[in-house]
């Protein structure tokens, strides 16, 4: 594995400094494209909103006035590098747009959330037309500017070597980028970590529910401190509880409606059909998020506010508030 450690990226920042343009400037994208001008890189930027290009701009973006100066600016003919950021629906449209505007050689990263189907069928395109085409998985939510990005990479290996300052800027300090086979490879490992993260929020939720609906008087964020030391659910997910345990005590401000459950978790289970793999925790975990937009049984658990308490900490994902 490629792990990023402080010694190997040492003023990696000024020996490895690399052009690129980010387009999609949401709540990933300008995360990533901050961090890119913070170590040294030079970063173009475009986002429909205008706000969000403001804001990135403010970071140390450039942004020019159009999407095809975005890309057009960057001077390296050939060697041009895009990242996209953008949810599913735009991404076809915006890729079709910015192959038109690349040169042959010039690389094109989907780092959506795109189904892997997609990406294989992309990349094919893109191939034949003579551009470089990665599917880029990221994880880490928000908080990875700071703590490193887990990358994720499938498409054209040449592109990923070219990219690999990049990458390692976007993984320091605690983060990790592996390449992992052509085509929708990244996008595919990507949807299983989705999927798997379902289950893991739906146990804590079913853990905490039990021990607040418990005869003891307990302290939840205690507890959750607690497991954070050395146990054996230790790890990402029960640190963001303790973040929203300190921030609300008895998650109140939560109401239990997480939302529909869409995209890559679903499309896992789907992939898990296909292949004659048992997803069954998946699959509930998919259901109660399905079933808390209209039962009130479930929306009213003490559960369900804890994955939408989860999803709103590690992800800074739209939730319903109790007082909305």
């Amino acid at each position: 594995m490629f792990a990023v450690n402080k010694e190997v990226f040492e003023n990696s920042a000024i020996e490895n400094q690399m052009t690129l343009t980010i387009v999609g400037l949401g709540k990933m994208g300008a995360r990533m494209g901050a961090k890119l001008v913070k170590e040294g890189h030079t970063v173009y930027g475009w986002d429909v909103d205008e706000n969000a290009r403001k804001t990135s701009e403010d970071a140390g973006l450039i942004i020019p006035d159009t999407f095809e100066e975005s890309i057009l600016s960057q001077d390296n003919k050939g060697e041009r590098v895009i990242l996209q950021m953008l949810h599913p629906e735009p991404t076809e449209t915006t890729l079709e747009l910015a192959s038109k505007i690349l040169s042959e050689g010039d690389i094109l990263i989907d780092g959506g959330n795109s189904k892997y189907q997609d990406t294989n069928r992309r990349a094919k395109k893109m191939t034949e037309s003579g551009i470089r085409f990665l599917g880029m998985g990221v994880s880490g939510g928000i908080i990875a500017e700071d703590t490193g990005y887990p990358i994720m990479i499938g498409g054209d290996k040449s592109a990923y070597d070219h990219v690999a300052p990049i990458l390692d800027s976007l993984a320091k300090p605690h983060g990790t980028h592996e390449y992992l086979g052509a085509g929708g490879a990244g996008h595919y490992v990507k949807m299983v970590h989705n999927a798997i993260e379902y289950p893991i929020m739906q146990a804590f939720g079913e853990g905490f529910g039990m021990l607040k609906a418990s005869e003891f008087d307990f302290d939840l964020e205690q507890i959750a401190k607690l497991y954070t030391h050395g146990t054996l659910v230790s790890g990402f997910m029960n640190d963001r509880l303790v973040e929203a345990l300190e921030a609300d005590p008895g998650l109140s401000s939560y109401h239990g409606e997480i939302g529909s459950a869409s995209g890559e978790a679903v499309w896992a289970v789907e992939e898990a059909k296909r292949l004659g793999v048992p997803t069954e925790s998946m699959e509930q975990s998919i259901d109660f998020r399905r079933r808390s937009v209209d039962d009130e049984n479930v929306s009213g658990s003490f559960a369900a506010k804890v994955v939408a308490a989860l999803r709103a900490t590690f992800g800074g994902h739209p939730v319903k508030r109790a007082d909305k």
